[in-house]
């Protein structure tokens, strides 16, 4: 797939070279500017040989068309004008970069008949382009048939320009939307990293190098860690010769005497399932297991990229749940940071062990308005929800409303799952405080319990995203196999209900 190495935005004008797209309402066909741009009639007879109706998504292609200095005349189906939302634009735009192919120019005419394109849309076409045109093949020397990269010349950037009524307005709109699209590939990168390259020290220098934006970033280590008594996070990593880190960042975007907002992630860089070890099939998407600590760094990154009016902390636990001599085996008794002492039954049930420190710790330094997790969990989530819906658990209910909210506008869609003392009961153990595990039903739901015990009453929220994270069904606007879920759906939260 091409990489978009640039978007520009420009007035309406003839376009004279490279691949031309342009959109054609359903039953009401193209705007007047677009039959100024490109020639109307070799169009208009394609269109009518092939069928088209301007049906949402529909593409239909005129190569080399004659009399032009064009490569190809594409037109995009933008179905109804009235049914188009702010998802519906940037899946027009994934739709488009989806058929760039080898394209080194292309122009997007962004006109309907009867209808000015805000400039908001505008520049959500060309994120929904950025974020389709993203694809994970550093380490990739050859192509498919054997040829070297440089011989096959399968990276070829494209020159994305967009024409549209506003272009001022659009570059304007576009630079906060960018600095949201670039925390979403932050976090994309990070997922889809292997575990012998991302490490947990590793991880955590990607995070250090947010301090470019003007984020604040500490790294504690075990040491400081065991100092301050996180021992159920520590007893994850005990099995790994990779050191574990806890990674704290701070935005301070707001007013001083504002209290910040805090978004945890669990960053389990590569889990075995310790001693409770998985089986080998499908063992290697576990290189995944930090989903929720890429979406938190990807977040920090894009607040304070499009430098957000709030005081935000964003902390994620890293760690590696590897098998040796030292690991932590099923049986043990850990003393989590709040002091409550956790039997480990499930060694495979480990990212609520890091979570519950990170989120004591959180909570005690920062006393946030608010803490929101994020964790790829439990694999019971995906048997309630599928991969179409990451699970949300909250003991506040205008908090997980406003996610509610977000995710339906983001279509980083959330469905919201109980809790209660019923369930809570079912982590009561016999020779410590709680238990890891509660039992083969309601999985989900006792994790979530199991955290709800680190929280306090601080207003709380906890989003399982282990189906939505990392392998999840392709879509217009991502074809990664990391889909830095999360980034754009807490970027809206923030941005409609806590800037100042």
């Amino acid at each position: 797939m091409s990489s978009i190495s640039s978007v520009a935005f420009s007035r309406f004008a003839p376009v004279k070279r490279g691949s031309v797209y342009v959109l054609s309402a359903e039953e009401a066909g193209m705007g007047r500017e677009t039959l100024k741009c490109v020639p109307g009639k070799t169009l208009d007879r394609a269109l009518s040989v092939a069928d088209f109706t301007g049906k949402f998504g529909t593409l239909a292609d005129v190569l080399a068309p004659h009399g032009t200095p064009l490569d190809k005349i594409t037109a995009v189906g933008a179905g109804a004008v009235s049914a188009l939302n702010e998802h519906a634009w940037m899946k027009l735009g994934g739709i488009i970069a989806g058929s760039l192919a080898k394209t080194s120019e292309a122009a997007i005419i962004l006109d309907l008949p009867d209808s000015e394109i805000a400039a908001a849309d505008v520049a959500n076409v060309a994120a929904g382009a950025l974020l389709r045109s993203y694809a994970f093949d550093k380490y990739k020397t050859r192509t498919s048939n054997g040829d070297s990269e440089s011989d096959a010349g399968k990276k070829k950037d494209t020159k994305l320009t967009l024409l549209c009524a506003d272009p001022a307005a659009a570059k304007k709109a576009f630079v906060a939307a960018q600095a949201t699209v670039n925390g979403v590939l932050l976090a994309r990168d990070l997922v889809n990293e292997p575990a012998n390259i991302l490490g947990p020290a590793e991880f955590a220098a990607r995070i250090k190098a947010l301090e470019a934006l003007g984020v604040r970033v500490e790294i504690l280590t075990e040491k400081e860690m065991k100092k301050a008594g996180m021992g159920a996070l520590l007893g994850v990593a005990q099995g790994s010769p990779r050191g574990a880190r806890l990674a704290v960042m701070q935005w301070n975007g707001g007013k001083a005497k504002d209290k910040p907002i805090a978004f945890v992630g669990k960053g389990v860089t590569f889990d075995t399932g310790g001693n409770s070890m998985k089986s080998a099939s499908g063992m290697e998407d576990m290189k995944g297991d930090m989903g929720g600590a890429a979406a938190v760094t990807g977040l920090m990154h894009a607040l304070a990229a499009r430098k957000a009016k709030t005081n935000v902390v964003g902390i994620v636990g890293l760690v590696e749940n590897a098998v040796d001599g030292y690991a932590q085996r099923p049986g043990d008794i850990v003393t989590s940071m709040s002091g409550q002492t956790i039997e480990v039954l499930n060694t495979d049930a480990e990212g609520r062990l890091v979570l519950a420190d990170a989120l004591w710790y959180c909570n005690e330094r920062f006393q946030p308005r608010f803490m929101i997790n994020l964790a790829t969990l439990t694999g019971a989530i995906m048997v309630a929800l599928g991969q179409h819906h990451a699970g949300l658990f909250s003991n506040n209910d205008e908090l997980a409303a406003r996610l509610v909210e977000a995710g339906t506008a983001t279509q980083e869609k959330l469905w919201r799952m109980p809790l209660g003392n019923e369930y809570d009961k079912l982590l009561e153990s016999k020779n410590a405080d709680m238990k890891n595990i509660g039992g083969r039903y309601g999985g989900a739901i006792t994790a979530a319990q199991f955290l709800q015990r680190f929280v306090k009453d601080t207003p709380w929220a906890h989003l399982d995203i282990a189906g939505t994270a990392m392998g999840a069904p392709s879509s217009e606007i991502n074809a990664s196999w990391g889909s830095g879920f999360g980034v754009r759906l807490l970027d809206r939260l923030v941005h409609d209900h806590y800037e100042s």
